[in-house]
């Protein structure tokens, strides 16, 4: 059904919201917490299942993760929004303090970014590429394979394995660095 809605098939995409819009609603309902902004959110994933859904491939995830993950990442994207929303007025904000930070925070800072950058370089040519486009220049998965002249779930896994190279990287370098006087 989901290749018939990335085809552009509205009694697919009719079908689609029937099946699926009560787990889909149980989802965005646990994570906003509220009926009314839980609706809407459904209501964004389903536009978004609707752009997307020819970009879903029937040899990765199910249907039915592919769109919870969908509500998902709405819902969260939304109670992040809702957070930063949250403001005291601006008459009870404490005053401010030195926004520069001091020079140890600084130190530590330009460290851990060398220590990402040799950990970047120690990759494979696919993952830091995948990665890069990924991370630094905000492509999709899709626009990554598109790029590389790859299948998909072939980009998926080089920022996968990739990001999992530079985890590992970066905890022995810090447990190296934190073990030296």
């Amino acid at each position: 059904m989901l290749v018939r809605v990335g085809a552009e098939d509205h009694a697919a995409f009719q079908e689609l919201y029937r099946l699926t819009a009560a787990k889909l609603f149980g989802i965005t309902l646990r994570i906003c917490g509220n009926r009314e902004a839980a609706e809407d959110v459904l209501h964004e994933g389903y536009f978004v299942v609707w752009r997307r859904a020819g970009a879903w491939e029937p040899r990765g995830s199910s249907p039915i993760t592919w769109l919870a993950m969908i509500a998902r990442n709405r819902a969260i994207d939304w109670q992040r929004a809702q957070d930063r929303r949250r403001a005291d007025p601006l008459e009870d904000a404490s005053d401010i303090a030195e926004l520069a930070p001091n020079a140890e925070a600084r130190l530590l800072a330009a460290i851990e970014h060398q220590t990402l950058l040799d950990c970047i370089s120690e990759l494979s040519t696919q993952s830091q590429s995948a990665i890069l486009s990924a991370f630094y220049d905000g492509l999709t998965y899709v626009e990554v394979a598109d790029r590389a002249g790859v299948p998909l779930g072939t980009a998926k896994s080089w920022v996968r394995r990739g990001l999992q190279q530079l985890k590992t990287c970066m905890e022995i370098r810090s447990a190296t660095m934190r073990s030296q006087p």
